[in-house]
């Protein structure tokens, strides 16, 4: 079975009433279009100052990032929601890619959609054109606002099943305001969208993906940003400190890339900003402290050692240090290693 054919099959919805062996067309929903509402508010935008594209959904429908955003580096963005139909997904990245303009893909697959009048999608191209369609059997109150700037930002924001009107509306208002990174000022946009009264059921699951304004050689070299929420009470606040831990974890790839070249003060000044997002995370500071003390900076390692032992666990990372000579990531030093791995056991006297 192919997965258009799989995908079908799962997204072909027998209404109330109908049984499996029931063939009368009538009593089916037109193809792709699932019993219930998949998603509620999101954004497509592009950054003037980098280039880059993404989408970011909430919906309290479970894993929304699964279906909604669809993006690829040096080509553009959708966000297909709604009674969602994934191929608007896919399919605009296609057309997109083979240089149909945003407004044609969006024709293309609406005129060939039985199901158009249920649909709410989005497209933005990596020039900064985009397009918007919302059914007129969208749930609502379902309502769309976009903008474009002079220095290149542009954006598109829709939503559907809205407990009040005008959240698009201060979705992208937010946006332009916003100050920071495209991610930083997607993030604005969807807490705007939940201030104005967000989605009449609640919140449940929310997501971002970004990718790179050129093409990249392989399609994982572009991704920038891709988070999910699956399923939270406040998934907007757990997809922010995820974007919080992503942005320390890219500092810690930073630094480990200037070790590599032996640049240990612009290292250092890395594992600092990692740490300063994300000071209780034992990982880094563990790391930070290896990379110190084989750089021959071992007073500076061992009360960063010291923090690590002091968390649950502390066992492991005693015996993760011990391994790491074998693998040349610490030296072969039985001294420097033994005072390492007794960090701090003074104070816990």
């Amino acid at each position: 079975m192919t997965i258009r054919v799989l995908l079908t099959a799962l997204l072909l919805v027998i209404t109330p009433g109908a049984t499996a062996g029931d063939d009368a067309p009538s009593r089916l929903r037109p193809e792709g279009v699932p019993a219930r509402p998949v998603a509620t508010y999101s954004i497509v935008a592009r950054d003037g100052a980098t280039g880059r594209i993404g989408v970011a959904v909430q919906s309290h429908w479970f894993d929304v990032g699964s279906v909604v955003p669809w993006a690829k580096a040096g080509v553009g963005a959708v966000a297909t929601q709604s009674l969602v139909r994934v191929d608007y997904g896919p399919e605009g990245l296609r057309l997109m890619e083979e240089g149909v303009a945003p407004a044609e893909a969006m024709q293309t697959l609406v005129s060939a959609d039985d199901g158009r009048d249920y649909r709410q999608v989005a497209m933005l191209n990596a020039s900064g054109q985009f397009a918007q369609h919302t059914g007129s059997l969208c749930i609502g109150v379902a309502e769309e606002a976009r903008g474009q700037s002079v220095d290149g930002d542009a954006w598109v924001c829709q939503s559907n099943m809205m407990n009040d009107a005008g959240v698009p509306a201060a979705m992208a208002r937010a946006y332009a305001r916003a100050k920071g990174t495209l991610a930083e000022r997607m993030l604005i946009a969807l807490e705007a969208a939940e201030f104005a009264g967000g989605d009449i059921r609640g919140m449940q699951s929310a997501a971002i993906l970004i990718v790179e304004g050129e093409p990249a050689e392989h399609d994982w070299e572009g991704v920038v940003l891709d988070l999910s929420v699956e399923d939270h009470p406040r998934p907007l606040h757990e997809l922010r400190r995820l974007h919080l831990l992503h942005t320390a974890y890219e500092h810690m790839n930073a630094g480990d890339l200037a070790m590599e070249t032996g640049d240990v003060e612009t290292a250092l000044r890395e594992y600092g900003a990692a740490m300063n997002l994300a000071p209780d995370n034992a990982e880094m500071v563990f790391w930070t402290a290896v990379s110190l003390a084989s750089a021959g900076r071992a007073d500076e390692a061992e009360p960063l050692f010291a923090r690590v032992y002091a968390n649950p666990g502390e066992g492991r990372w005693r015996e993760l240090l011990r391994r790491l000579p074998a693998s040349d990531l610490f030296p072969d030093d039985p001294e420097l290693l033994e005072r390492m791995l007794n960090a701090g056991a003074d104070a816990s006297r």
